[in-house]
């Protein structure tokens, strides 16, 4: 199972290098996709509360929403290696925009009730794989573009990272008001995003693809060489590890807040987008000061600095007694976790080789996403005078995980040898 030995090999529809920077070919593409990842992520439970009004539903949708992304993970990272990133990116997005847009009219012509809830589910599921699919394709392209030394790696991270919540200030907030004028509204602004992310999707340059042996295709032999890349590298394993006890607290916070806010705090929907939004301008804040102090600290000093803020915020989330405060609480655990995410994105760039790119980014994913169905779960199973209580068990387990996790890594090589790489 090895990559071709020339990375200069065009890659799906590509025919040449495309032109430009790397904000035409890297972050324009990005963006356009992470857009509409987050509106659909942060969306669709809220979607299914204003429908339905049921806290089991919503909990339900965030976890039909991220079983299938799950499900699809091994799949989409062969088949970047195999077809490249760009057509991935394309078809993904553009089979999104179909989706939702066909919702839509569904949705309008259909009379509340069971059919009705039955679409919007399938809904949920269907961007979620397909949304899925776009990010890995956009996760590969970010890590060739690395190798390559265009731009300093934890730079490059640190960018992608920020528009990736630049687009999480901005999609929660424009879900939630589009909601108030109707979910139809809302579902055609989606499509609308979806199908741009398509168009720029094609900007996106070459990637290696991977030649098929025999014997070693399909997801078993990918999603085995992917365990067996990361069994072997310590820095990668335990980071993985430790951020996905900490997803799991994330994927509860996600799914229940709707709930929460609308139910406990007696506010409306659209402030659920508005929290998400200042929870996003806080990572953004976050990411930046990694930027400035990551050369100076090191990757080790600014990933145990981001868990601190982290778990510290999450244990504080249950105890918060107003809205204010809770949203305060939220965007100081998400500017920790987006510290966090930083410095995993560069370790993981660095030290994966290229001969398990996308089977071992696929399964670091997968492994990171697994916790946000079991939080679905867990809401659509919890009566919601019990969310306080489930959330703060979840923050305790994040904050021991993120704890024993960086203990292991203060003397770890990999993240010396990343930090100096500049």
């Amino acid at each position: 199972m090895a990559l071709t030995a020339y990375e200069d090999r065009p890659a799906g529809r590509h025919a040449a290098l495309p032109p430009g920077g790397l904000i035409r070919r890297i972050y324009g593409p990005r963006a356009g996709d992470a857009l509409a990842f987050s509106m659909s992520t942060y969306a669709m439970p809220l979607l299914v509360l204003t429908i339905t009004d049921s806290a089991s539903l919503t909990g339900l949708a965030f976890a039909l929403e991220w079983t299938p992304r799950i499900a699809a993970f091994v799949l989409a990272g062969n088949i970047v290696d195999r077809r490249g990133a760009a057509i991935v990116g394309f078809l993904s997005s553009l089979g999104r925009a179909s989706v939702v847009a066909c919702c839509a009219v569904i949705l309008t012509m259909l009379p509340r009730g069971t059919t009705q809830t039955s679409a919007l589910l399938v809904l949920v599921a269907l961007t979620g794989v397909l949304s899925q699919f776009g990010f890995v394709a956009n996760e590969a392209v970010g890590a060739v573009v690395i190798r390559r030394g265009e731009a300093r790696p934890d730079g490059i991270q640190a960018v992608l990272v920020g528009i990736d919540q630049t687009a999480t200030v901005i999609g929660p907030l424009l879900a939630g008001f589009l909601i108030l004028a109707g979910p139809g509204w809302m579902l055609g602004c989606l499509s609308a995003v979806s199908l741009s992310a398509a168009v720029l999707a094609l900007q996106t340059p070459p990637t290696p693809l991977r030649v098929s042996s025999k014997g070693r295709t399909g997801g078993a032999g990918g999603l085995r060489t992917g365990l067996r890349t990361l069994v072997g590298l310590p820095a990668l394993r335990w980071l993985v590890g430790g951020l996905a006890c900490s997803n799991l607290a994330l994927g509860l916070l996600q799914s229940a807040s709707p709930v929460i806010v609308v139910e406990t705090f007696g506010r409306s929907p659209a402030s659920v987008g508005t929290m998400w939004s200042a929870a996003a301008v806080a990572t953004l804040l976050a990411i930046t000061c990694c930027r400035l102090i990551l050369g100076r600290f090191g990757l080790w000093a600014v990933g145990a600095m981001s868990a601190v803020l982290a778990s510290v915020a999450c244990l504080g989330v249950p105890q918060a007694s107003s809205f204010l405060s809770y949203t305060i609480l939220v965007a100081l655990f998400m500017a920790g976790d987006g510290g966090l995410t930083v410095v995993l994105r560069t370790v993981r760039s660095m030290v994966i080789p290229y001969t398990a790119l996308g089977a071992t980014l696929s399964l670091t994913m997968l492994i990171l996403l697994l916790p946000f169905p079991v939080a679905g779960i867990l809401v659509a199973l919890t009566p919601a005078a019990d969310l306080g209580r489930t959330v703060m068990g979840c923050a305790a387990l994040q904050a021991v995980a993120l704890a024993v996790t960086f203990i292991r890594l203060r003397r770890e090589p990999a993240l010396r040898l990343v930090a100096g790489q500049r």
